[in-house]
């Protein structure tokens, strides 16, 4: 149940903000990609293209240094919907399919990007992926905010006693059971799209929540082979052209009902690659606090307000979307609570190249594995015993599970964290160490409560069961 006193700001806001469409509040379309990697797509790097994606970049901005706040879905998501850290919004560990997670999900209480743009005026719908506890009683979308909902609720599984994993919800009525994964993305786009066409008398927030390139890897039909790409490369590449050929859909459908210039569209991904995509040239990928776990293509157009054709090395986070979101729409962020993001809309115009953040924290699970500023990344010791269940093994593909000493890196020259040069720079170190030392303190860690932790209410909360 939420707050009382929320439930009369939002009906305030919403007899204030009736008639802001006439005032100019933007459609907002935040398409969430899932474990897209940083080196994926050909406006940063990829050999094979991804011209639509691409074209999304030249018409605005493409970030090169948006930093999401988990390197696993879940939590990444929970980050999103509220601003907030997962261990500040109670939400540290991925959800998995068995009992221990049944009554695990976003916090009711917690307010969301789509209760706050509701509360503006806007029609708010999200489609696809929503894995914060669909079946948890007031973790629903429709309880977090959103008037619509479609979607595959969680990562499509292929084991036949989990079919409620391969079903499509509208709202809280099953749609379809046991769907092909090779339908879900025409699905997903056609919804989209349609809704876009209808008459609206109101703004609206749309939140994309792709499948691609979570596996399984399962291209439809029209994009087999497309890529030109040998072997299960060339089929992950044909995946993304899928998720390029969706964004073009997407674009398209806006161009053609004449709202472009009145339409913020954000594309980036959950976290980093899993292992068929690139991170490249980072480090790591999915699962880790190297920058290739947290480091995503983060892209924004808005035509007339944000400049084409930028490309900033500014640090940014998914957790600034909320705040941007509220600031374009012309709500207050709430200041009840400590909200991480922060407003970006002078990066994304052009105004400064300054980040808004001082610090930025890379938790995996419960653990605060590094602290960075723009140009410093600190990581601490840790064993697998550390570790959520996720990342328990040293395999290689998860980079410094395993670390005995502390390492400094200089991500200005060294975006790969290759050259630990923690001997050369202990001012830095003294500093990122007080940082850590506060964070702790404030929201938590291994064995270590912080004051403005949420609790997750999960036991043993590292291990998958």
């Amino acid at each position: 149940m939420k707050h009382k006193r929320w439930i009369e700001f939002f009906a305030v806001a919403l007899l204030l903000s009736c008639s802001a469409w006439g005032r100019g509040q933007p459609n907002i379309i935040l398409i969430f990609a899932d474990d897209l990697g940083y080196g994926d797509l050909r406006c940063y790097g990829a050999k094979v293209a991804s011209p639509e994606i691409d074209r999304l970049a030249e018409e605005g901005l493409r970030a090169t240094d948006c930093l999401v706040a988990a390197n696993v879905c879940g939590p990444s998501r929970a980050a999103l919907m509220t601003g907030r850290y997962p261990m500040r919004c109670g939400h540290p560990i991925s959800r998995h399919p068995t009992a221990k997670y049944a009554a695990y999900g976003i916090a009711p209480d917690e307010i969301t990007m789509p209760e706050l743009l509701k509360s503006a005026g806007y029609t708010t719908k999200m489609v696809g992926k929503w894995h914060l506890g669909f079946h948890v009683e007031g973790s629903h979308p429709l309880d977090a905010g959103f008037d619509e909902y479609l979607g595959l609720y969680s990562n499509y599984a292929t084991p036949k006693d989990r079919v409620d994993e391969r079903t499509i919800y509208r709202n809280r009525e099953v749609v379809e059971t046991d769907v092909p994964f090779e339908k879900v993305t025409k699905l997903y786009t056609d919804e989209i799209v349609d809704f876009i066409k209808q008459d609206h008398d109101k703004p609206f927030f749309i939140y994309f929540a792709h499948h691609i390139a979570h596996g399984p890897l399962l291209p439809s039909k029209p994009f087999k082979g497309t890529s030109e790409t040998k072997g299960r490369a060339g089929i992950y590449c044909d995946f993304v052209l899928e998720l390029d050929h969706s964004i073009g859909r997407v674009m398209d459908a806006v161009n053609e009902v004449g709202i472009r210039d009145n339409t913020l569209i954000v594309f980036l991904s959950d976290n980093g690659p899993a292992r068929d995509g690139s991170a490249k040239p980072l480090s790591g990928g999915k699962y880790v606090t190297m920058e290739g776990g947290h480091r995503v293509p983060g892209i924004f157009r808005w035509p007339g307000t944000i400049p084409a054709g930028q490309v900033s090395d500014t640090l940014i986070s998914s957790l600034d979307l909320l705040p941007l979101f509220c600031h374009v729409a012309g709500v207050d962020v709430p200041t009840d609570r400590t909200m991480d993001g922060k407003n970006i809309i002078d990066v994304l115009t052009g105004k400064t190249d300054q980040s808004p953040h001082n610090y930025f924290y890379y938790y995996n699970g419960l653990n605060l594995q590094a602290v960075r500023n723009e140009q410093w990344k600190l990581h601490f010791p840790r064993t697998p015993a550390d570790q959520p269940y996720w990342a328990k093994k040293d395999s290689g593909q998860r980079i410094y599970t395993t670390l005995k000493m502390p390492m400094l890196f200089n991500l200005e020259s060294d975006i790969g964290e290759k050259k630990n040069v923690i001997a050369q720079h202990p001012e830095v170190v003294s500093e990122l160490t007080k940082v850590a030392e506060r964070i702790r303190k404030e929201l938590g860690d291994i064995n270590v409560t912080g004051s403005d932790q949420r609790p997750h209410g999960l036991v043993n909360p590292q291990e998958k069961n």
